[in-house]
């Protein structure tokens, strides 16, 4: 399915520190980085753009897969998500693009339209790929699966203090909310449900420094024959 390039598959609920650890651990490898929950983002705000209702499945299937989007990396080593050739990353994290892009998610028609387009970021040297069902759906074959977890109020008071540190206003119990909802409703969909694969190895990031868990993921990889290119 990947033919024989490494894949690093990182799984996990949301704050739990998947898209750091990935990119970074991309970074340490020389490996290409896949976001995949940006991609349902990216999705939420092209329906937007284009009119298309996000009740339609039908319709948001046809544009999941004709959506003209990139991935790149700028010089400080960023990720940049690119919509129809505009930077987008910083409007895709809206909450709200985030909570309507968990719903569409939940389509088995969606998921579908977008399965050939992450499977198609597996390109040498190596893949580091973030998402929710990476190790169970997407690279089934992957050489080293990570399931990164941490509790849910830790998770949210991350992503307070993020909105805060940007300016933002946000109220912690909504966001604690607004957490467990979304744990809920990735689990219990019908379609490619948020859980471990069997073959992955689980860390709980609740009280672990971003170098710590790094460590042990790049010691997870090596483990596992995959190396820095």
């Amino acid at each position: 399915m990947t033919n024989c390039v490494p894949v690093i598959t990182i799984d996990g609920p949301s704050g739990a520190g998947k898209g750091t650890i990935c990119q970074l651990i991309a970074i340490k490898l020389g490996f290409h980085y896949l976001d995949s929950g940006a991609l349902y983002r990216l999705l939420v705000l092209a329906a937007m753009r284009h009119a298309v209702d996000l009740s339609n499945v039908e319709s948001l299937a046809v544009l999941a897969a004709h959506m003209d989007i990139s991935f790149n990396m700028n010089s400080e080593f960023e990720s940049q998500v690119i919509l129809e050739g505009e930077d987008v990353s910083a409007l895709i994290r809206d909450e709200r693009i985030g909570s309507d892009a968990s719903t569409i998610a939940a389509h088995l028609e969606v998921r579908a339209a977008l399965l050939s387009r992450q499977r198609a970021f597996a390109k040498y040297p190596g893949l580091v790929a973030d998402g929710r069902d990476m190790g169970t759906i997407v690279f089934p074959d992957a050489g080293a699966k990570i399931f990164l977890t941490a509790n849910s109020e830790i998770r949210a008071k991350r992503r307070h203090k993020q909105l805060m540190d940007k300016g933002k206003d946000a109220s912690l119990a909504s966001l604690i909310e607004q957490v467990k909802k979304r744990d809920e409703r990735d689990m219990t969909r019908k379609s490619s449900p948020m859980v471990p694969a069997h073959d992955a190895v689980i860390i709980d990031s609740s009280h672990m420094s971003i170098n710590g868990v790094l460590e042990l993921g790049l010691e997870i990889a090596k483990k596992n024959g995959i190396h820095p290119q």
